[in-house]
């Protein structure tokens, strides 16, 4: 009872209710060593200790004073030593260990010298104010190679858990991101490799301040670096501001260290609001997710000691979240259930979904979270053992309703109906409704009752039923569409209308039995020409013209789509067509076309309840068969739709959809509810949506993946215009539409003009370029360093929105495909050259420029294209196709340094070369002849150099630290006369290597594959 008393007494949230922002006085210029001394400042009239520590001596000295101090004890030299160089900075640990050290095991054992152990902590989780905030500055790390400075550093019991990396106001918050990107590969894993426990990074220019996790920067290295992940990639994309219940923005950096660095704050959520997963990936709850969290907590508590439970019927003791799709309520809502779990007087913790996929689905979504967290049931006499069961270790049961209400019904006197239960209920717009879930609040008599939803019911779009708020009480946090898309949690919507039949307006899209509306709707004319369409624009609205990014360690080209129907026939109907008008298309070009569908008593309901396949009419489950027949085929399984093979059919394609193996998903009402997978960009509708169906069904399209996906596409082949605005008024507010949707072709291309000024459109601005800087006198040498910055500003805009113009069916680009590679081959010139320039500098002259790295790799040519160019060239000898090979390779972000190597490999070609295989022979050659020569240069032991060499290759890396590179190098001493020039050849061997590495890199592997 004692922890739910001081639950229902604390009074300090982690999330501040309502946030001011500070009244700023000075409008002066302010350089950014004047913003980290403001930020010292303001975090140590919060409480922080400012300690003068530098470098890695004093660092470690501190780290020692501080842990004693934290575990009420003295440590002899030895035992430190110990304790330090075994957990620590253990020798080539990496950063997802030393975060379990953190996050899970920060307890750890230290040996005395005596022989006896002691329980040693790094971090005190159960009172986090015994724990002690210092703040540091300018720490200087040093290597063989780089010597870096970070900005402001927070410890926590001595430990480096926070970083915040500062520019001054102005610059880019991207520039920031990639300083930090730039400490990872460089510096962090200095000396002790301490700063390799940073579990946060933060980001400012003053102006705005962002948070993110540690993997989420160590994720995007290894994307950039070209390294397998089995994640998709996470970038600038993944970082998040932080704010106030009312989800207002902190932005400004004062306001945001008095708010997140308030002691309590910070210390709850590395404490308690962290998430290592069982992919040792760190995530970090946003502000929103936390605030829901802690609303749960409390009323929880409240209600237990008002027993709020006891009225039932006016349901006090609950209520409902409203976070929209895609916010990630599934990760809230286990974070939730884990607290909650830890609360000694609540007894069991339900997660309820409605579907038997979603019960598979939240389970292993739960065990990603952390593995053996919660436990499912398999059949009703399970999920009674489950509920039954004693084990503090396992409060957590997932389960679905229908599982729940046979409980009920077959275990009427189960001593469970008086213990303290708290049930969350996922997506609860869909399992609110009907007798199982009033029997359930029913039969439960000390109930705490809870639901998430992205899309709750209202009066509005109740349909008869009963409202949200009357099921679930009152709503306790509300986070709506609009904020993730203004927080970039979520992409918004790009939607475009297309008339495929004319229909009387009071039958047009509305549920009224005509069957000349069905009639007209199932037309094969209509079917043929709306298939072609999407056949014909799927390559563009789906971005498959651009370049390939990793997903899952494979490259991956564009995104997929899915077709939301109205009904079983004309879902076949689409399918069929679909196999006709590829049938002529040589395999390699056709699209991979799946189709899944069960039986529903109505074909109108806008979402699917069941897997039942037995009771589909026979023409329709037969024609399921033999489509499972034909993806069987196209993915070498063997499935059926029978039963349990059915729900295995469901959770293959489910997973062929995720990783991008199925282009395009013919369904009826599946997977238009609860389904996320970020490689999905468009959804073709030929069906009737509105309210909460049309937004979820929507939302399956608007996770984010990388820069390239940066709306969600929805192609309407039926008149929801008025749909879709009533929906977004009813789920966010009427003024929604600028920030929801994308604006129209005209305005992108002419210009318009928001809240936040004047937009430039698309024409303006080329007409801009070809005036400042025409082609043909285009003079990098006579730009000044001003104008150099422009046109990189200028063009990186021109970048960014012919992005989003090109899933424009009417767009036509006035900027050729030969002057767009001229430009883009300037742009990557002038900001190498102002790179370069950099390096000698204190401060950089590209602060103020945003690089858009994706968005050229999203037209990149790839290394058998090119090959094909040259086949051609070398059979034809045309000089225009030389020319075009030529201007490709300079506009190539990764091939333009393998320039030299690819021209001399066409001077090497004779009349009876085949260029595919003599390819692979000549890089193998250049690579060992260069390979050679350094081996040679440098005297390094030559099988271990190529060892090192040939393992940098696979793992996408050249790594300058460990052992490994050590012992490519000739002896040599380390300490004494020769040391000079041991340090000189180690960094002439680095250097020389990663060159090479550099210049074979894609053509080792390519070749190799």
């Amino acid at each position: 009872m004692r922890s739910l008393k001081l639950l229902a007494q604390n009074t300090t949230s982690t999330i501040a209710v309502e946030w001011t922002p500070s009244k700023k006085v000075d409008s002066s210029y302010q350089s950014e060593s004047a913003l980290e001394k403001e930020l010292i400042a303001t975090l140590q009239a919060q409480g922080y200790e400012y300690a003068p520590i530098t470098d890695e001596t004093a660092l470690e000295s501190n780290l020692r004073t501080k842990l004693e101090t934290l575990n009420s004890t003295t440590l002899s030299d030895t035992e430190w030593q110990r304790f330090f160089k075994q957990v620590l900075s253990r020798a080539n640990a990496s950063i997802v260990e030393k975060s379990v050290l953190i996050q899970e095991d920060y307890i750890q054992p230290l040996e005395r010298d005596n022989g006896s152990t002691i329980n040693f902590k790094l971090i005190d989780k159960a009172d986090i104010h015994k724990n002690s905030l210092q703040v540091i500055n300018q720490f200087q790390a040093t290597t063989e190679t780089r010597s870096h400075r970070y900005d402001v550093t927070i410890l926590v019991n001595g430990l480096p858990l926070v970083h915040i990396e500062l520019k001054r106001r102005g610059i880019s918050l991207k520039e920031a991101f990639r300083q930090i990107n730039r400490y990872g590969r460089e510096s962090f894993f200095s000396g002790s490799g301490l700063f390799e426990f940073v579990q946060i990074f933060v980001i400012s220019n003053g102006t705005q301040s962002k948070y993110y996790s540690n993997t989420t920067r160590d994720f995007h290295i290894k994307t950039q670096n070209g390294i397998k992940t089995t994640k998709t990639s996470n970038s600038f994309e993944f970082t998040s501001y932080f704010s106030d219940e009312k989800n207002t923005i902190i932005n400004d950096l004062i306001d945001f260290a008095k708010s997140f660095f308030a002691r309590h704050t910070l210390l709850n959520i590395l404490c308690h609001y962290c998430v290592l997963d069982v992919d040792r990936k760190l995530l970090v709850l946003r502000p929103y997710q936390i605030a829901a969290c802690e609303k749960i907590l409390q009323k929880i508590a409240i209600s237990y000691h008002n027993k709020f439970y006891e009225k039932a019927s006016e349901q006090k003791s609950g209520g409902y979240i409203w976070h929209t799709t895609g916010s990630g309520k599934t990760l809230t809502s286990f974070k939730t259930a884990q607290l909650v779990s830890k609360i000694p007087e609540i007894t069991k913790v339900l997660f309820v979904v409605d579907r038997k996929d979603l019960d598979y689905q939240t389970m292993r979504e739960y065990d990603r979270f952390q593995k053996g967290a919660a436990t499912g049931s398999k059949n009703t006499k399970e999920l009674q053992a489950r509920l039954h069961s004693k084990d503090k270790e396992h409060k957590i049961i997932i389960t679905t309703i229908q599982k729940l209400s046979r409980f009920i019904a077959q275990a009427k006197d189960s001593e469970i109906f008086d213990e303290h239960i708290v049930m969350i209920f996922d997506e609860c717009h869909r399992s609110q409704f009907g007798q199982m879930q009033k029997d359930i609040s029913k039969a439960f008599k000390k109930l705490y009752l809870f639901g998430f939803t992205g899309t709750p019911i209202f009066a509005a779009n109740a349909l008869g039923f009963e409202t949200t708020e009357r099921v679930f009480g009152a709503c306790l946090h509300r986070y709506t569409i609009i904020h993730a898309i203004r927080d970039n949690n979520v992409l918004p919507f790009r939607v475009s209308y297309h008339a495929t039949a004319k229909l009387k307006d009071e039958i047009t899209d509305r549920q009224v039995p005509a069957i000349d509306t069905e009639e007209v709707l199932l037309a094969r004319e209509r079917i043929g020409h709306i298939t072609r369409y999407i056949l014909e624009h799927f390559a563009t609205h789906t971005k498959r013209n651009a370049k390939s990014y990793t997903l899952n360690g494979r490259h991956t080209l564009g995104f997929n789509a899915i077709f939301a129907t109205q009904s079983i026939p004309m879902a076949m109907r689409y399918y069929e067509e679909f196999q006709a008008q590829q049938a002529s298309l040589p395999e390699s070009q056709r699209l991979k076309v799946g189709i899944i569908y069960s039986y529903a008593p109505n074909d109108e309901q806008e979402e699917e309840s069941s897997e039942d396949t037995t009771s589909l009419p026979k023409s329709q489950r037969d024609f399921l068969d033999s489509a499972i027949n034909d993806y069987n085929a196209a993915f070498k399984c063997k499935f059926d739709s029978s039963a349990d093979n059915f729900h295995n059919y469901y959770k293959d394609f489910s997973l062929k959809l995720k990783n991008r193996e199925l282009d395009l998903a013919i369904v009826v009402n599946m997977f238009l509810t609860g389904f996320d997978a970020t490689t999905l960009n468009t959804l073709y509708v030929d069906k009737s949506l509105r309210h909460h169906g049309l937004l979820q069904a929507y939302s399956r399209t608007n996770r984010i993946l990388n820069s390239i996906k940066s709306f969600g596409n929805i192609i309407a082949f039926r008149d929801l215009q008025r749909n879709t605005d009533d929906a977004l008024a009813l789920f966010s507010d009427e003024n929604a539409k600028g920030i929801v949707f994308l604006r129209s072709l005209e305005e992108y291309l002419h210009g318009y003009t928001d809240d936040k000024g004047e937009h430039k459109g698309y024409h303006e601005l080329l007409q801009t370029l070809h005036t400042r800087f025409p082609l043909d006198s285009f003079l990098e040498s006579t730009l000044k360093q001003s104008d150099k910055r422009d046109f990189l500003a200028l063009f990186g805009e021109i970048l960014k929105l012919r992005n989003i113009l090109e899933v424009f069916d009417d767009f036509i680009d006035l900027l050729s495909e030969r002057d767009r590679q001229d430009y883009q081959s300037y742009y990557i010139d002038i900001y190498e050259s102002l790179r370069a320039k950099d390096q000698a500098q204190k401060h950089s002259v590209l602060d103020e420029v945003e690089f858009e790295v994706e968005l050229l790799k999203q037209v990149e040519v790839s290394i058998e294209y090119i090959l094909e160019l040259i086949a051609k060239y070398h059979k034809h000898k045309d000089t225009h196709s030389y020319e075009h090979i030529v201007k490709l390779l300079d506009s190539s972000l990764s091939l333009r340094s393998k320039k030299e190597l690819l021209l001399r490999f066409i001077e090497s070609l004779n009349p009876q070369s085949d260029v595919a295989k003599d390819f692979s022979t000549y890089i193998a050659a250049r690579k060992d002849e260069s390979l050679s020569s350094i081996i040679t240069d440098l005297n390094l032991k030559p099988e271990k150099t190529r060892a090192f060499i040939q393992d940098a290759f696979e793992r996408g890396e050249l790594r300058d630290y460990g052992q490994a590179f050590g012992e490519i190098l000739p002896p040599s001493p380390l300490f004494g006369k020769g040391a000079e020039q041991t340090h000189k050849v180690r960094k002439q061997a680095l250097q020389k290597l990663q060159e090479l590495f550099e210049l074979f890199r894609g053509l080792e592997l390519r070749q190799e594959r």
